[in-house]
């Protein structure tokens, strides 16, 4: 949206949708020179002044009050309420059907043996808690599927092998056994108990590892490889039964959930996430319905989000750019309180059917990034996933995970390819009119190209798949360590009792952790002074021996030498305090390179962010983080590469200078800028400082304009800048630079980010370098705010679910611009930030998307059994295939009738069947007719049934079959159901009759009544033959199109 009204309009309705109790939307964010800052500094002196004097008065009684009162809600004090447990059900029942007249079916029990296998091999099933499977009852089944539809599945126990497969092939890409319906009923169930399990507080989390699969199977519908929609029930389940209003259902199988996408897309109370192959329809299902521009019905608009990859081969980076750019952002405004996953593992490398490149690392990520929503409460239902040994080694890697294991580093690339970039633009754009945290600036994109064309070119290249790396994961006795030392508190201002900077800063952060019970479930670490050569790698040796000689210096002395730096105080105990604060900090990263501990958090001082090489600044003597990071470099015998993230709300100007010519030191600062009048004042902390010579790049700073910035503001630069880099970077070693002063209640920087706000950042930071992170104080001068804060950060680091965030707010728009700002200077640096807007041409319905040489979008949908529609024309001689269909494409802002015909030569043969036979709505405008786009594509042709009776002779029924039920009895049950499912449409459909027959036609809805009396009635022996055909087709190496 281009239109400043239509944006305002749209906002409007937003809020109404999704917090209707949001204070008004507040874009002034750029307080003018002079101006008031806000509430907390109402009473204030000037900010600068405030640094520059190096003293401050107490806090108001009214701030310190607003303070307390805000923190009343947060009940950080949860330690008798943090769940531990992961829930587990394996069940060997589950394996007690497999397909009769097929022993090379991908959906077998070996799937099951192979995970079995792996989880005993990597010692998990006994760290799980483990859950026995039980049946899931009609009355459950019945909150997603019809009586008459699981009443006929039931009926399959009495089946004999013929009968079996004649249902079966009335179905696309199922089959049945006598046990099915047990099975399909034990999985269902399985999910129910984990279910009970989060929900009751018995456990944190859990995993599902069960089959059949669900997630295709729909209301009257088996799909496939599916019966019942196991996380559909399981959703419904838990709405009813537990009260959950909110639930988050993530698929990111290689296939396209429709099931679950029809049984929620007009339902706002259930947010469904697909990210599944999709080629311009040419991949199973084949629907126009998986693509992008679905985003739900009626008052469901906007809760269905579809990211359709449109080429094989994609990797861990566009999976991880679609959860940072989509799917994070869209979960923290909708606020889950349950989050379900479909998790099929055929996106996985080797998998016959998805050919796709994810690796099992991957997988990990994914499933940590899901671990900070709802509180932790986070079930994975077993999909799809056919090659054994990959399909083992990602449910294992998924369950490390969950038991709160580190996340193994990722292979290159880092960053997505254009045509994910493509596929995600496309999707933010239908998203954002229906949420306000995807709402983005203007952007000039036609500065995306300024690196010239070498560097698009190189990425383009198709990336070798990766050999898998055996992933190893880390036994630790003790999972965080913690350094701190009270003889840090003998650096104290001699002139100024109320100093900000005062030595109770850290003992009250201590005393929070040790009445918390968190200080003892860390490894307590030993400290010591840092050594002279540690000092010298980032200082000067006469800036040494200058601090070392205020030791003896007397009062007078001491006072005029701290007033010739900027804002520092010194007294005889300063040197050898920021000697210890420096010293301990090194300590903490000697443990977690050794393996020691996996984290760290250094409780030390005075901070050191601000010290320059040869000079004290701003409270700081020794730049901590800095010696840190070239310690670990030493020890390591490398340039290790380290992320260093500053948060504090004041540019780490020294920390900046240092690296600013290193490429192997990514520094990344989100502080306050106020153009350039916030200290510690002056240019260096825009947007526009980048680094210099080999380091130009990895200097970063977001540079906030004024006040109010809160959870809201750092969530958004987390997920659309500093994670897409950070993962890009693929550190080593995360450092954090971790000031507190843009905590709400901070008499110094008046910004309002939650404790809570604090834990989410701690937790997105620890999918990176596999874990190793480290959390070193700088400032914050509010005790109570950042006693609280540290603890948040620390029980996340200990593995504690981050608590559940709200956000009152979306971003403020001057903090959009400022990350908006920072982006358009580094994507000429890192091609994770070249996901690029749609723009609008020529009208609401068309999109130009603005990407060098990307590939033409289509909105494809039709699928394999679209010739069983009316209007179809089998002409023999010539061996093509005529469709022609009318049909309205919805898109976010409107809808538009168009008609095309499209022909295929029918001896052809492809991974799929036709594309939509549509003008794309995506197009680029070169492109009249996805006729071009899809140009070559080929179809496999499954013979008509209306055209079957017409070309072959019919041949009795199979012979021993003697059905328990006779097939005229069975239609009888089939055609009730069909007439059941007509009677409970929507009076007032939602859905365009036209998108809903190319449903019907993929199967996506119930089937006609013709094909059921086909399949029944009048079957015949060519029928038969000619569906086993086309199942071989589908199911074989080369045709890897369904579930």
């Amino acid at each position: 949206m281009t239109s400043t009204g239509q944006d305002s309009t749209i906002t409007r309705q937003r809020r109404s949708r999704h917090n209707p109790h949001s204070p008004p939307h507040d874009s002034s964010v750029t307080s003018k020179r002079g101006a008031k800052k806000g509430a907390v500094l109402r009473s204030s002196p000037k900010l600068a002044e405030v640094k520059k004097k190096g003293r401050m008065k107490k806090l108001s009684q009214e701030t310190g009050q607003d303070l307390i009162v805000g923190l009343q809600g947060l009940d950080l004090n949860l330690e008798a309420k943090t769940l531990s447990g992961t829930g587990l059900v394996f069940d060997e029942q589950l394996n007690e059907f497999h397909c009769l007249w097929d022993d090379s079916f991908p959906e077998g029990p070996e799937r099951l043996h192979a995970i079995k296998e792996q989880l005993i091999q990597e010692g998990l099933l006994n760290r799980c808690v483990s859950f026995q499977a039980r049946f899931a009852e009609k009355e459950e089944l019945m909150l997603v599927h019809s009586l008459e539809y699981i009443d006929l599945m039931e009926t399959t126990q009495y089946m004999n092998e013929g009968e079996l497969r004649i249902l079966s092939d009335t179905y696309d890409s199922v089959y049945l056994h006598p046990n099915s319906y047990t099975c399909a009923c034990l999985a269902s169930g399985s999910v129910l108990r984990l279910v009970d399990a989060v929900l009751g507080a018995e456990i944190r989390n859990g995993m599902a590892v069960i089959r059949p699969p669900g997630h295709h199977a729909q209301h009257s519908l088996m799909d496939g490889y599916c019966m019942f929609n196991h996380v559909a029930v399981a959703a419904r389940y838990a709405q009813q039964k537990h009260g959950i209003q909110r639930v988050l259902i993530v698929d990111w199988d290689v296939h396209h959930g429709q099931g679950t996408q029809f049984t929620f897309d007009q339902d706002p109370s259930v947010l469904y996430f697909s990210i599944h192959r999709y080629e311009q329809g040419r991949f199973w299902p084949h629907l126009k319905a998986s693509n992008w521009s679905t985003t739900g019905f009626g008052q469901g608009q906007g809760y269905t989000i579809n990211v359709p990859w449109n080429q094989v081969g994609m990797r861990d980076a566009d999976y991880i750019a679609a959860f940072l750019q989509v799917l994070l952002p869209v979960a923290f405004e909708f606020q889950p309180q349950l989050v379900l996953v479909a998790a099929g593992f055929d996106a996985l490398q080797g998998d016959p059917k998805g050919k796709m490149a994810a690796t099992p690392a991957g997988f990990a990520q994914l499933t940590h990034l899901l671990m900070g929503l709802a509180g932790g409460r986070l079930i994975l239902s077993l999909e799809g996933g056919y090659n054994l040994h990959s399909l083992a080694e990602g449910v294992s890697a998924s369950l490390h995970t969950l038991l709160g294991d580190p996340c193994p580093m990722l292979e290159p690339p880092g960053a997505p390819c254009p045509s994910a970039q493509l596929s995600l633009s496309c999707t933010l754009e239908a998203l954002e009119p229906f949420w306000e945290v995807l709402v983005r600036p203007d952007e000039n994109l036609e500065e995306d190209n300024v690196e010239g064309d070498n560097v698009e070119e190189e990425e383009e290249r198709p990336w070798p798949p990766p050999a898998l790396p055996v992933l190893t994961w880390p036994v630790l006795q003790a999972r965080t360590g913690l350094v701190y030392d009270q003889r840090m508190m003998g650096h104290y201002n001699l002139w100024d009792n109320h100093h900000p900077e005062m030595p109770q800063r850290v003992s009250q952060i201590m005393g929070r952790l040790e009445e918390l019970g968190l200080a003892e479930r860390c490894l307590i670490l030993p400290t010591r002074p840092a050594t002279d050569p540690e000092l010298l790698t980032c200082h000067s040796a006469e800036y040494v021996g200058r601090l070392r000689a205020t030791e003896k210096m007397k009062t007078r002395e001491l006072h005029r030498e701290g007033a010739s730096f900027d804002s520092i105080y010194i007294c005889p105990s300063t040197f050898a305090c920021a000697k210890l604060a420096t010293g301990a900090t090194c300590c903490l990263v000697e443990a977690v390179l050794a393996g020691e501990v996996l984290n760290g958090v250094a409780v030390v001082r005075p901070p050191g962010h601000h010290a320059e090489q040869d000079a004290a600044c701003g409270f700081c003597f020794f730049n901590s983080v800095a010696v840190a990071a070239r310690h670990a470099q030493a020890i390591s015998g490398h340039a290790l590469r380290i992320l260093i993230v500053d948060w504090d709300i004041h540019h780490g100007n020294g920390t900046q200078h240092i690296f600013e010519e290193d490429p192997s030191i990514l520094y990344i600062s989100l502080h306050r800028y106020d153009h350039g009048t916030f200290f510690p004042m002056g240019d260096e902390g825009a947007s526009n400082q980048v680094g210099w010579a080999a380091g130009m790049g990895f200097t970063v700073n977001v540079a906030w304009n004024g006040p109010r910035m809160g959870d809201a503001e750092y969530l958004a630069a987390w997920h659309r800048l500093v994670l897409p880099i950070a993962y890009e970077f693929n550190p080593e070693l995360v450092l954090v630079s971790a000031g507190f002063d843009a905590a709400r209640g901070d008499p110094l920087g008046g910004c309002q980010v939650s404790p809570e706000g604090y834990a989410h950042l701690t937790h997105l930071l620890m999918g990176l370098a596999s874990g190793r992170i480290i959390l070193i104080l700088e400032g914050g001068y509010n005790l109570t705010s950042i006693s609280e804060s540290m603890a948040a950060c620390t029980r996340t680091l200990l593995g504690d679910p981050p608590p559940l965030l709200t956000l009152p707010r979306p971003p403020l728009s001057g903090a959009l611009a400022s990350i908006s700002e920072t982006i358009q200077v580094h994507r000429r640096y890192w091609r994770s930030l070249r996901v690029m807007k749609v723009k609008e041409k020529e009208g609401p319905s068309s999109f130009k998307l603005i990407a060098k040489e990307a590939p033409q979008p289509a909105n494809p949908g039709s699928a394999e059994g679209l010739t069983t529609l009316e209007g179809n024309i089998l002409d023999a001689n010539m061996g093509k295939t005529n469709l022609a269909s009318s049909f309205q494409e919805s898109t976010p802002a409107q809808t538009k009738s168009e008609t095309a015909v499209v022909e295929f030569t029918q001896d052809q043969s492809s991974e799929g069947a036709m594309p939509d036979q549509t003008t794309s709505e995506g197009a680029m405008p070169d492109q009249a007719t996805s006729q071009d786009a899809v140009e070559g594509a080929e179809l496999i042709q499954t013979p008509p049934a209306s055209c079957t009776d017409n070309q072959t002779p019919r041949a009795p029924p199979l012979q021993g079959a003697t059905p328990q039920r006779s097939p005229t009895k069975l239609f009888g049950i089939l055609r009730t159901l069909e007439v059941d499912n007509k009677a409970q449409e929507s009076p007032e459909p939602q859905i365009p009759g036209d998108e809903r027959l190319l449903g019907e036609a993929a199967g996506g809805q119930d089937m006609d009544d013709s094909v059921l009396m086909q399949a029944f009635g009048d079957t015949d022996q060519a029928l038969l033959d000619a569906k086993n055909v086309a199942h071989q087709d589908k199911f074989g190496e080369d045709m890897p199109h369904s579930h």
